[in-house]
């Protein structure tokens, strides 16, 4: 009987090595995660591990306590920040001190992509998805996109800021915002 020994083609495998060597090259640049920011209740898809901090912020004539929790991936920042109004306060003119804050740090013109449904918010007429082009001091532009909501006494602001942003990416993120 006669024994067949089976040779690698030349190609394939040149093929092979170039696959394998080409993998790492092949990870994500955005690796989603479910996350739940400390002090809230609602969950969020972000694309990378978000840091946790609490600024001091004045807004609506009150010093405020406010949660940031906010990561870096592929050219842009993602960021949810949540404020405890407190109770008998109205969120309304926090809500609105939120989008002029974002607004003047942007810069440019504000444009309202629309409405922004996150499930489990309390209806809120300033709920809206925005949206900045500006330029930075450096001449450089500078692009962001944010979403603002409510519930009960808890203000929302979720930011994508970039040099250009991924519109899939800014998508996902707002959409994966969840309130209970």
């Amino acid at each position: 009987m006669m024994s067949v020994i089976a040779r690698p083609r030349p190609r394939a495998a040149l093929l092979s090595i170039a696959l394998a060597l080409g993998l790492p090259a092949c990870s994500p640049a955005l690796n989603w995660r479910e996350t739940h920011p400390p002090g809230s209740v609602v969950s969020a898809l972000f694309p990378c591990k978000p840091d946790h901090h609490i600024r001091r912020v004045v807004l609506a004539g009150a010093e405020r306590a406010m949660q940031l929790s906010s990561c870096s991936a592929a050219d842009s920042v993602y960021a949810l920040s949540h404020i405890d109004v407190g109770p008998g306060e109205q969120v309304t003119p926090v809500l609105q001190a939120l989008r002029d804050a974002a607004a003047g740090n942007i810069g440019g013109a504000t444009a309202i992509k629309g409405t922004q449904a996150v499930p489990g918010m309390t209806p809120n007429p300033l709920a809206q998805r925005l949206s900045w082009s500006g330029t930075r001091a450096d001449g450089s532009t500078i692009a962001a996109q944010a979403t603002f909501f409510t519930q009960g006494a808890q203000v929302y602001q979720a930011t994508v800021v970039g040099t250009r942003l991924d519109v899939e990416a800014v998508d996902t993120f707002f959409s994966g915002l969840k309130l209970p």
